[in-house]
């Protein structure tokens, strides 16, 4: 050891300088590493105060569900100048401290230069301070109470807040008598607005979710609370605030519902109708935000229906026009032609004098011209039919108008034809049975005409997987319902949906989605080994 440390004695600034090096690039390979395990992004930092997130995870807790075998739902932020302080109530054990430890912990670590666990779109700004007052000070070296603790907290933060400041503070004005010091918090809180800093605040307060929707600055949120299963679902919601459901969840406990009602007037009606009231929009709420989803897609559906039945219905009307334009040129050409033979045959009588044998070669040859145009049409004709006799459910069969169809149905001397995506009436005398090989030509014609695609284009750059990563829902929705007929318009019946695990929501979507579609056999996982989860596996009914 002594031999070994005498030949590093005259190396010693070179083994410092590699060992510094070397940190350096463990510390960035760390930082990397933890990126790709938290699925993280590097975003850019722009000099102005504000928060923007998408996907905003808690790393520590992320990691902590994943070995439990459970998924985080992911935050969605938004603070600014205009908005720049965040009231969060609802329900104990609903996330709200979480919450507000996710925006001090990512801030902090985007502005010490380390991936964040947050989507690509999501904005990050610099604040020269973070004030945070999370947990229990209380301290027996100092003659600290837990209030007390708070209190000298809360001094601090008013002498030194600006607008540069980010200020955390989690169960604000507990510690003391409700009545006090929820009027004391509530002070604090317009003192902090009125220094323009930023921040975000947990409480059960009334007061203060009061004086959030007067104050201009100041914006409610509420951690969502699912009223029927009384279970928190641990999601942010800005613009309304939250009730504490004290009651329903001592209910759900199995505490004496002789006991609640005492409670109740004990707390007061204005008090209990108040909570009464946040819990029954909160019920409404996730209702009508079912219903609009429902709806949106029964509208997205609609507007797909109305703009085929319009393609067709231009469709109809172009070949409709271009129909009597060549039945008028074939008409026009058969009477200039017979016309023609009829003049030649009168001269030809002329010139003969009437001769009997003359005149007899000359009709004749009239005559013969005559079947010809007629056996000519009607090869045409015949071309198209199969065969004679009453149509019957599933031929192909053509319109006068020259549009083709199947027969889906026949009551009477009236038929239900499918024209492309549309279904109409019409009479049987109107129809004609027509070659499964025409009726192709017709429809691959039609297509061509309505939408002039490219099908060998479209199946060389077909991919087989469709990546809707970091996509926002409505869009998402839009990439896999177009994607999905692509596929069956190219005759695919197996495709890959790339969504990412996160935390199942894009991937719920998806699978609603695919489920409104009829042609869909089935939508499942990927193999484990393959992606698992991250991938939906589509079979097509083509």
């Amino acid at each position: 050891l002594t031999q070994l440390t005498d030949q590093l004695r005259d190396n010693l600034p070179e083994v410092k300088k590699g060992i510094k090096i070397l940190g350096v690039m463990d510390f960035i390979r760390a930082k990397a590493r933890f990126g790709i395990d938290f699925n993280c992004t590097c975003p850019e930092l722009s000099k102005s105060q504000k928060i923007l997130w998408q996907q905003a995870r808690h790393p520590i807790l992320e990691s902590a569900l994943k070995e439990q075998g459970k998924k985080i739902v992911p935050l969605h932020l938004s603070l600014s100048r205009e908005k720049r302080v965040l009231l969060i109530s609802g329900p104990n054990a609903g996330g709200k401290s979480v919450c507000i430890k996710t925006i001090g912990l990512l801030q902090y670590m985007a502005q010490c230069g380390l991936p964040v666990s947050v989507s690509e779109s999501s904005e990050f700004g610099t604040f020269h301070s973070i004030f945070i007052d999370i947990g229990d000070e209380q301290s027996l070296e100092n003659d600290l109470s837990t209030y007390s603790s708070h209190l000298t907290n809360m001094k601090y933060f008013l002498e030194n807040a600006s607008r540069n400041t980010l200020f955390l503070i989690d169960e604000f004005g507990t510690g003391t008598e409700p009545q006090f010091g929820g009027a004391i918090a509530e002070v604090v809180l317009l003192e902090l607005n009125q220094a323009q800093a930023f921040g975000a605040i947990t409480t059960h307060y009334g007061n203060l979710k009061k004086a959030a929707d007067k104050e201009k600055n100041i914006v409610n949120a509420a951690m969502k609370f699912d009223v029927k299963r009384l279970e928190p679902m641990y999601e942010l919601e800005i613009g309304k605030p939250g009730s504490s459901f004290a009651l329903e969840i001592a209910g759900k406990i199995g505490l004496n519902p002789k006991m609640l009602d005492r409670a109740k007037k004990k707390a007061g009606i204005s008090h209990v109708q108040f909570d009464r009231l946040l819990s029954e929009l909160e019920s409404e709420k996730n209702q009508i935000a079912k219903e609009k989803k429902a709806l949106d897609a029964k509208n997205g559906r609609l507007t797909a229906a109305i703009k085929d039945y319009e393609d067709l219905k231009k469709y109809l009307e172009k070949e409709k026009t271009k129909v009597l334009k060549q039945a008028k040129e074939e008409a026009s050409r058969l009477i200039q032609t017979s016309n023609k033979k009829i003049e030649a045959t009168i001269k030809e009588i002329k010139e003969s004098e009437a001769d009997q044998r003359r005149t007899a070669q000359a009709r004749e040859a009239l005559k013969a011209h005559a079947e010809k145009v007629v056996k000519s049409e009607s090869k045409k004709v015949s071309e198209k039919i199969i065969e004679k006799g009453p149509i019957q459910i599933g031929d192909k069969v053509q319109l006068k108008s020259g549009a083709v169809g199947e027969v889906e149905s026949i009551k009477g001397k009236q038929a239900e034809i499918l024209l492309g995506g549309l279904k109409s009436r019409v009479k049987l005398e109107e129809l004609v049975k027509i070659s499964s090989k025409e009726f192709k030509k017709s429809t691959d014609h039609r297509v061509q005409q309505m939408t002039g695609i490219n099908l060998n284009d479209k199946m060389a750059s077909f991919s087989s997987t469709l990546d809707i990563r970091g996509v926002r829902a409505e869009e998402a929705i839009g990439k896999v319902e177009y994607y999905i007929d692509e596929a069956l318009l190219l005759g695919h019946t197996e495709v890959k949906i790339l969504h990412g695990k996160g935390h199942g929501v894009l991937r719920e979507l998806v699978r609603n989605v695919l489920r409104e579609n009829h042609k869909i056999i089935s939508a499942k996982d990927e193999h484990v080994e393959h992606g698992g989860a991250g991938i939906t596996v589509v079979t097509l009914d083509n």
